[in-house]
């Protein structure tokens, strides 16, 4: 496995050095302090598994960095990390690709289990992101919940849609191919985003809120 880091700071990065050592003890990581020098590092190792950038960085900021990354290795999962908890920053990150967003301020914990979450093959979203809004009349919370919502991965719509079929988490694992705790992840995310605190108020919730999931006509 190899691992790009791409950070400017250097306290953080022998942080996040040692969660990833940790979770990956065989990994080869490579680090870099700027954008332009872990773009040459991607086009000289096209076989790694993981990137992660720093959004704000000399030259070249880390979204510019994460278009060009994603342009030149679509496959490759690239997890943007930043002191900024902007839900407007996290969502412009995950419409230009990226296949998570880390702040910072994440404790070992949350970024072992945004890692984690990433490399099963989904993406993580941030609670900044999904947390819930203050108290407001019931048509602007509605809104408000349904553009959380749309803060929900392509994963995430299909797994709510599968939960909403009735399925059990091992079914879901089974139609899926993925792991019971990466279903898990994903639904902690669907109810959160959904403000709902089980499967049924989800599916119902996804109906009121005129959810598109696949597989629906």
């Amino acid at each position: 496995m190899k691992i790009l880091i791409c950070d400017d700071h250097a306290v953080f990065r022998a942080g996040l050095r040692m969660v990833l050592e940790d979770l990956y003890p065989d990994a080869e990581l490579i680090e870099t302090e700027a954008v332009e020098a872990a773009l040459g590092l991607a086009g000289e190792h096209p076989d790694l598994d993981l990137a992660l950038l720093d959004m704000h960085l000399p030259g070249m900021d880390g979204r510019a960095g994460l278009r060009e990354l994603r342009q030149a290795q679509p496959a490759l999962p690239v997890v943007m990390v930043s002191g900024e908890e902007s839900s407007i920053e996290i969502r412009a990150s995950l419409d230009d690709g990226a296949a998570g967003y880390i702040p910072k301020a994440s404790s070992e914990q949350e970024m072992r289990a945004a890692l984690q979450l990433v490399m099963a093959g989904g993406v993580y979203v941030p609670q900044a992101a999904l947390s819930a809004a203050p108290a407001a009349p019931a048509e602007s919370w509605t809104v408000r919940r349904r553009e959380r919502a749309d803060l929900l991965t392509p994963r995430q719509l299909e797994v709510l849609s599968l939960i909403a079929r009735g399925l059990t988490n091992r079914e879901i694992c089974s139609v899926l191919s993925i792991a019971e705790g990466t279903v898990k992840a994903h639904l902690a995310a669907i109810f959160e985003a959904l403000d709902v605190t089980n499967r049924t108020e989800a599916a119902v919730t996804a109906r009121e809120l005129g959810l598109k999931l696949p597989d629906e006509e």
